[in-house]
């Protein structure tokens, strides 16, 4: 008797990623083209499938690893999110971020973990991806965000989290605009160019990775000689597989698994020249997080220039069309615009979109599944400090090892089960609207 894994949703070209195209292009992608033969296969190649490939190598020095992309690294959902290694509680279903504190406290442990291994290989190999331990800003513009930075300053008290209060003018200083009334900063966060650093974990996986790219997933298929991958171009045969998929991993219908794909979205600007530079003044980088979750996320970068992510929409097909880009794109100049009047002539060069993968209850999916295939599941929008930890906790729990954090992933909850379609679509499409008009001023 054979079972066999089908997969219905790929990655699109959703927008012009600002963080691809700034880099220089890649190197010709490999493709499965013929018939292959490998101990583990490990099916996508974001943050947390580049972890699961490293950790396996690193353990299993002799065993044979594929880590198979249905793009290419770096320029889909792990290369096009905001660049936060968030460290400390981040529930963005929660109006301060914040839980409970046996909650927080773990979330913190596991974070940690996964930010602590990623920065050793970047200093290890000294990957250039403008890695910067300079932690984030929490900035609020009305009394209703200060509040819920006050909610989240005692939840940091609670669990012993250092942080520190700035006024109006001071965070004007590091932003350069008046723009937020105060601020609270947190210095454990870590910001990254998202798609340098997963190209650069890519080009220094240890030498019993070999890397598949454009190379989308068709099926799994239970056989006899293992583990059947089938590809456009070829099979792949592998005794075990773990998949990390995030959002592409999403199912709606006869056996719903309770994932998200809520697209959120964001712009950057060109380069400012030296003038438009001092019009603005403040530091030439910083990171900040809006008090309200669904609210503006804003960056300013090295390289002069500024990018901005809000807006959110739940798009199960996982793609986007030329209007939802039209209309994210629109969002962010009124963002931009209301944060910068100074700079009204810096155009934003890049718009695109990217989808999360959220659950209900904060859930997520990890461990070994009834057919045998492990997966690492699920970041409910932390997509670099979650998954970067689950990818090298799902390794390690594959090859048989365990551990406080294993035990506190597998022990987590599942997603919780969603309404059938399109009442989903209804009730999640005005969740996200409600949230996105509660945060106000914060957009």
């Amino acid at each position: 008797m054979t079972s066999k894994l089908e997969f219905a949703r790929f990655p699109a070209p959703d927008g012009v990623n600002g963080w691809w195209e700034s880099l220089p292009p890649p190197s010709p992608a490999n493709t499965v083209s013929s018939g292959h033969r490998y101990d583990w296969v490990v099916v996508g190649g974001g943050i947390t499938g580049l972890c699961a490939a490293r950790r396996l190598a690193e353990l299993a020095p002799d065993a044979t690893i594929a880590l198979v992309e249905a793009d290419r690294i770096g320029r889909t959902t792990a290369g096009r999110n905001s660049g936060f290694f968030v460290d400390l509680p981040h529930d963005i279903s929660s109006e301060s971020y914040s839980r409970s504190v046996e909650a927080d406290k773990a979330d913190v442990r596991f974070q940690r973990h996964g930010i602590d291994y990623v920065r050793s290989a970047v200093k290890r190999y000294s990957i250039d991806c403008d890695w910067r331990d300079d932690g984030k800003f929490h900035a609020s513009v009305n009394r209703k965000g200060h509040a819920a930075l006050t909610h989240f300053a005692e939840g940091l008290a609670r669990i012993g989290e250092g942080f520190e209060w700035l006024d109006e003018a001071a965070i004007a200083r590091v932003t350069g605009t008046d723009f937020y009334q105060g601020a609270l900063f947190t210095p454990g966060c870590s910001t990254v160019q998202p798609a340098a650093l997963m190209r650069g974990l890519a080009a220094t996986l240890p030498e019993n990775v070999k890397i598949f790219e454009l190379s989308a997933v068709k099926g799994i298929e239970d056989l006899r000689q293992g583990k059947v991958l089938s590809f456009d171009g070829g099979k792949i045969v592998a005794k075990r597989v773990i998949l990390c998929t995030n959002a592409y991993a999403a199912t709606f219908g006869g056996h719903p698994n309770g994932l998200l794909p809520v697209y959120t979205f964001a712009s950057m600007t060109r380069v400012m020249n030296p003038e438009e530079v001092a019009r603005l003044g403040g530091t030439p980088s910083w990171a900040l997080i809006p008090a309200d979750p669904m609210g503006s996320t804003v960056r300013r970068l090295m390289t002069d220039r500024i990018c901005v992510r809000n807006h959110f929409a739940f798009r199960p097909s996982l793609e986007l069309s030329q209007a939802d880009l039209a209309k994210a794109k629109s969002m962010h100049q009124r963002s931009f615009d209301r944060r910068f009047p100074m700079l009204k002539d810096v155009e934003l060069e890049y718009t695109w979109g990217g989808p999360l993968c959220l659950s209900a209850n904060n859930g997520a999916l990890f461990g070994r599944r009834d057919d045998g295939v492990f997966q690492a599941i699920g970041c409910n929008g932390l997509g670099l400090s979650r998954g970067s930890a689950s990818g090298k906790l799902i390794a390690e729990y594959a090859l048989g090892q365990s551990d406080e954090l294993i035990r506190q992933l597998l022990n987590q909850p599942h997603p919780r089960s969603l309404p059938v379609r399109p009442i989903a679509d209804v009730a999640v499409s005005a969740a996200i609207w409600m949230k996105e008009f509660s945060a106000g001023a914060e957009l």
